[in-house]
């Protein structure tokens, strides 16, 4: 078995990798995410790279086995005044020959400690699916707690819907 063995904030140079990645989630686990892969797969690669780069509001972490990218997570804090002492984890995957192997843990504890050092963020705040429960026992471990569902949240592809858990973390 072999671990996840590096997470970094990730740049618009790791763009290829990323859409790779993003995609396969999408395509394999489409009830976990509102984004569908046939939307993702329509944005143009100059977007996504676009969008890796780091800001004081936005970051995008990798997690690296044997130097492929094998998940994701993106953090990003609140812009507007009355907001911006919270932040939002989006976009958490990893790809299935990873799972179970510490790489949600990784990225998990790299977005919390980002999170953690911007200054005036007291919260960190997550959706997930009903049907991920592997997800939000992962995020339960690393202390976060469920304050609210969302009924008829997201519509699936058959039109039935899913119930939303949203997830906080004190920090």
């Amino acid at each position: 078995m072999a671990e996840c063995v590096a997470v970094r904030l990730l740049t618009a140079a790791d763009a290829s990798a990323y859409r790779e990645v993003r995609l396969s989630a999408l395509q394999m686990d489409p009830l976990a995410f509102i984004t569908t892969a046939e939307e993702f797969g329509a944005r143009p690669l100059a977007e996504i790279a676009a969008r890796l780069d780091p800001t004081p509001e936005v970051a995008n972490f990798g997690a690296f086995q044997h130097g492929a990218l094998v998940g994701l997570l993106t953090v990003a804090r609140e812009t507007r005044p009355r907001l911006s002492h919270r932040a939002n984890v989006f976009g958490v995957s990893v790809l299935p020959a990873a799972r179970g192997q510490g790489c949600g843990d990784a990225l998990l504890r790299a977005g919390i400690g980002h999170a953690r050092a911007w200054p005036g963020v007291t919260s960190l705040h997550l959706g997930v699916m009903e049907t991920q429960h592997t997800a939000r026992r992962l995020y339960e471990r690393h202390g976060f707690q469920l304050w609210g569902t969302q009924p008829d949240a997201v519509q699936n592809a058959e039109g039935g819907h899913l119930a939303e858990h949203h997830l906080a973390l004190l920090l």
